[in-house]
């Protein structure tokens, strides 16, 4: 099986509840939604990311001759329950927020209305797939602005938790704004540029710096990017200048050096200083090593000379919020509007839209949550993007949904895009939709 694309990549009680609802005969149109309850410390806003990845799950998802095999060895199931399966298709209705949209608490990204066993099944994957790269692309967004203009590079597949979450958070990266990444896989898979230097390694395993540099400039003589730091940084910087006119006259140009240990504002001046008195102040300097928002705005702050950022551990791991509160719940059944009333995770009932507000110079004021139906000013976010189980129109391309990511975050107010702590968006409820919970709540004590 391929583990990526098979069915069983779910929770067990989603195939429980699935054979329970179809004994039942509960097959009537439900309507789920997902969304972020909790805002986590110090952010203040989340990216939409993974729609592309989930509409080709809905649009693919079917048991094959080995997972129907292995639901009725199992034997927990029912034969007529693996007979179900076996032409089980997602034949449902997709509204959701387009990816690269800001977002905030309580406001759905994706909206599910198909027949509830359809709804129900899909769930694990769906968040699966929407939250971590929305994880990434909102941690991705933050070190974005904070660059405040400098190109970064995502460096993160090693540390990441996983094959599929290394690839899928270089592609998130790259939608939040990234210049590319080291990831060679999401080339081919989103064209996302690729970038890359040398690794201490290299340098160690040669007699003396000096060669590993020649050597790599020889092996890769349009990426010339030197690690200075494997032994001495400023000599490093010193070694580089003296090897260039050697390589210039093979017709080679050093392109950059990289910093990735030590206290990189100091480094970084240093190394710039023996750049520009060796006539190389062309050569960019990169910074990386336990990079992320924070050490970036310190840097920029600081004026340190540093040309491109490169971020690895802790974006792949968004490593200060591992983890958003994103949920997927059901809101409406049988045409019959439905809410969770649990202490702490109590749901608005009903198909929801969201309507944002911008202010006279066309950034976010606030949004307002209401019921699909309501009227309200402002822009509608959540659209129409798939219908009995196809397509609308092709998913934007990657480079498309970049430039709205880029558009999205111009409108964020300046605390916003200086990440001020707690600096947040208000989202409001509408009186159509408190009005819908009031009566769903009525009816449900009378029950």
């Amino acid at each position: 099986m391929d583990i990526r694309s098979s069915v069983l990549l779910t929770d067990f009680y989603q195939l429980a509840m699935l054979q329970g609802y179809l004994e039942r005969g509960m097959e009537d149109t439900a309507v789920f939604e997902c969304f972020v309850r909790t805002m986590p410390p110090r952010r203040g806003f989340f990216m939409a990311a993974g729609l592309a990845q989930l509409l080709e799950f809905l649009e693919n998802v079917r048991f094959t001759p080995d997972e129907l095999e292995w639901v009725a060895d199992s034997g927990r199931f029912s034969r007529s329950f693996v007979d179900y399966l076996e032409g089980f298709r997602f034949a449902g209705d997709l509204h959701a927020m387009p990816e690269g949209t800001v977002f905030f608490v309580n406001e759905p990204m994706v909206r599910v209305t198909a027949p509830l066993p359809q709804a129900q099944f899909i769930e694990t994957r769906l968040v699966n797939l929407l939250h971590y790269q929305t994880l990434i692309a909102s941690k991705a967004a933050r070190c974005v602005l904070a660059a405040a203009g400098k190109p970064i590079i995502d460096f993160g597949l090693r540390r990441s938790h996983g094959a599929e979450a290394g690839l899928l958070a270089a592609r998130a990266c790259y939608l939040a704004g990234f210049a590319g990444s080291a990831t060679v896989m999401a080339e081919p898979s989103f064209e996302v540029p690729v970038f890359g230097t040398m690794g201490h390694s290299f340098v160690q395993a040669h007699e003396a710096e000096r060669h590993a540099f020649e050597h790599f400039a020889d092996a890769q003589p349009d990426n010339v990017i030197f690690l200075l730091d494997t032994y001495d940084t400023q000599e490093g910087a010193r070694t580089v200048v003296k090897l260039a006119p050697r390589l210039r006259d093979k017709g080679i140009t050093i392109k950059g050096v990289r910093l990735d240990s030590g206290e990189l504002v100091e480094q970084a001046r240093r190394v710039r200083c023996i750049l520009d008195e060796g006539g190389l102040g062309d050569v960019q300097i990169t910074a990386s090593g336990n990079l992320d928002e924070d050490a970036i705005q310190h840097l920029v702050t600081a004026q340190a000379p540093v040309d491109l950022f490169a971020v690895g551990t802790r974006l792949a791991t968004s490593a200060d919020a591992p983890y958003l509160d994103c949920v997927y719940k059901l809101q409406e059944y049988a045409g019959r509007p439905s809410r969770k009333r649990s202490e702490g995770k109590e749901t608005w009932p009903g198909p929801k839209q969201v309507h944002r507000r911008y202010d006279q110079q066309g950034r976010i004021d606030h949004d307002v949550v209401t019921t699909a139906a309501d009227t309200q000013e402002g822009t509608p976010l959540i659209r129409p993007v798939m219908e009995s189980g196809k397509l609308l129109e092709a998913s934007d391309s990657l480079h498309h949904i970049r430039e709205r990511a880029m558009a999205e975050l111009a409108t964020l107010p300046d605390k916003m895009r200086r990440l001020s702590p707690k600096a947040t968006i208000s989202v409001r409820i509408s009186a159509a939709l408190r009005n819908l919970a009031r009566v769903v709540d009525a009816r449900d004590e009378a029950e």
